[in-house]
């Protein structure tokens, strides 16, 4: 199972060398997407994703700097499939689970018809709303949604914010999305986590580490960075490095091998 982080920045002004977030896992030649920030699909692609072979996308909220990129993204894999005439895997066709269909009919209003999967017929969406438990399953991998409370929601119009476990090839990866705290993920770690794919956009170093280390995380990546981050990387790092767990702080373009 490989990992790219595509994006690890949160959702501040530009930055030079940092998109917002989204990162693929790639497994036995197949991708899953989880969050599309801005430039994603182009990122991929040019550094040698091949997006026919996106299998299913996972949106974890409908925040511009999670979804930023989403349209460019049904686009590229539509442009590419005709432009080069590629069939797209598992019969033309992919699924996408957001936790709002609402707000993606506005995405998709975006995508020109000619390379539109949902009007175009050349490859199909399957379109998903999120809910707590396990939401996909195929030969490579499994995805199981459990609600947070970013969005300060109490549940009576539903939840629209999800973090999320991956498992495959027998490795649980927990990836946050956004989260108020990171007890939120407190019903993911009631067993072994080998990796933690973690927000720092809403929380400092220091909480997350010491969240990471009492809950006996084997690994920690930090992802979608906030400003303690961003103003001073090098103090950061310092601070990462005086706790007791394998963790780094991620950059874009970053890989990493389970």
């Amino acid at each position: 199972m490989k990992i790219t982080f595509l994006g690890t920045c949160s959702g501040t002004e530009p930055m030079r060398g940092a998109h917002h977030c989204s990162l693929v896992f790639e497994v036995n030649g197949l991708y899953y997407w989880f969050d599309a920030g801005e430039n994603c699909s182009h990122s991929a692609y040019t550094s040698g994703i091949d997006v026919t072979r996106v299998r299913a996308v996972f949106i974890s909220h409908m925040h511009i700097d999670h979804i930023g990129g989403l349209a460019n993204l049904i686009f590229t894999i539509g442009k590419i499939t005709k432009m080069h005439k590629i069939p797209h895997i598992n019969d033309n066709s992919y699924d996408i689970f957001l936790p709002d269909s609402e707000k993606f009919k506005a995405i998709k209003c975006l995508v020109p018809e000619d390379f539109d999967p949902l009007r175009s017929k050349r490859v199909r969406i399957e379109e998903h709303t999120v809910s707590d438990g396990l939401i996909f399953s195929d030969e490579n991998i499994k995805v199981t949604a459990l609600h947070n409370r970013h969005l300060k929601e109490d549940g009576t119009s539903g939840w629209h914010s999800y973090s999320y476990l991956i498992e495959a090839e027998g490795k649980r990866v927990i990836f946050s999305g956004d989260v108020a705290s990171p007890e939120d993920l407190d019903p993911f770690l009631d067993k072994e986590c080998d990796l933690l794919i973690m927000e720092t956009g809403h929380h400092s170093v220091s909480s997350v580490c010491e969240y990471a280390v009492s809950h006996r995380v084997k690994k920690l990546r930090f992802n979608h960075h906030g400003r303690e981050i961003l103003g001073d990387r090098e103090a950061a790092k310092a601070l990462v490095a005086s706790y007791d767990i394998d963790a780094v702080i991620c950059e874009d373009g970053r890989t990493e091998i389970l």
